[in-house]
């Protein structure tokens, strides 16, 4: 796989790519990463890759020119362009496993007050990754391309991704490690018990609980069985009498 991303500051890209799963991962050859700073392209003749507004407003926006003479520049025939932008439906892990598979993805980083809008038409697909308003892309385009690079077959195992939160519907159960206790809070007996199906049993009831405290959202899609309904009315039950 190859993931360019078109930025007017590529060196914030430089620890990204050279820290931990992500450098390892271009290091084995799983992905590419190529960075282009799009203001090469600008015709401009003060260098600028942005401009007022029409209609007037606040702020500047990024122009159509340096954009998509830069994306024409990496663009192929396998390519799917991705731009960043509050404008957009919240990314999700379902996206990102669709994204794991493609060959090339090009991602756009907005900034300033926006981008100029006709550049949507050389775009296959807008994300946002939260409700609130950052800087520019940069940071947004780091964390969509670590949500694709980390399921790439090979780069970390997949018993480490079936068992995290959003992969089955619900947010991962709570993990521990040495020492069993500390400050005088121990480790659940079940988890240092060698019982495999009681442990099971305990981390789906954890995960369940912590989804339905922390994104009870998440389960309005989750196919609750009879057991899991009989779980959460003796937490409400236990809560009433706390």
């Amino acid at each position: 796989m190859k993931i360019t991303i078109l930025t007017i500051f590529p060196e914030m890209f430089e620890g990204f790519i050279n820290t931990s799963i992500i450098k390892k991962a271009v290091l084995q050859k799983f992905v590419d990463i190529e960075v282009v700073d799009f203001r090469p392209y600008t015709k401009d003749k003060h260098n600028r890759v942005d401009d007022t507004p029409y209609g007037g407003g606040p702020g500047l926006v990024l122009k159509y020119e340096p954009i998509v003479d830069a994306l024409k520049a990496v663009k192929t025939e396998d390519s799917y362009t991705i731009m960043m932008t509050p404008a957009a439906p919240l990314y999700k892990q379902k996206q990102a496993h669709i994204l794991s598979k493609k060959e090339h993805i090009i991602i756009i980083c907005g900034h300033y007050e926006g981008y100029d809008e006709r550049i949507l038409t050389h775009v296959d697909a807008c994300v946002s990754i939260g409700d609130y308003i950052l800087t520019g892309g940069e940071l947004g385009a780091m964390v969509v391309s670590d949500s694709i690079i980390r399921l790439i077959p090979g780069v970390i195992t997949s018993d480490s991704i079936e068992s995290e939160s959003f992969e089955n519907g619900l947010l991962e159960h709570a993990q521990y490690t040495k020492p069993q206790t500390i400050d005088g809070l121990s480790v659940p007996d079940v988890l240092v018990s060698g019982h495999h199906e009681n442990i099971n049993q305990y981390r789906h009831e954890n995960s369940l609980i912590k989804t339905y405290i922390n994104r009870p959202d998440l389960l309005e899609n989750y196919n609750l069985i009879e057991k899991d309904v009989q779980i959460l009315n003796a937490y409400n039950s236990h809560k009433r009498e706390d």
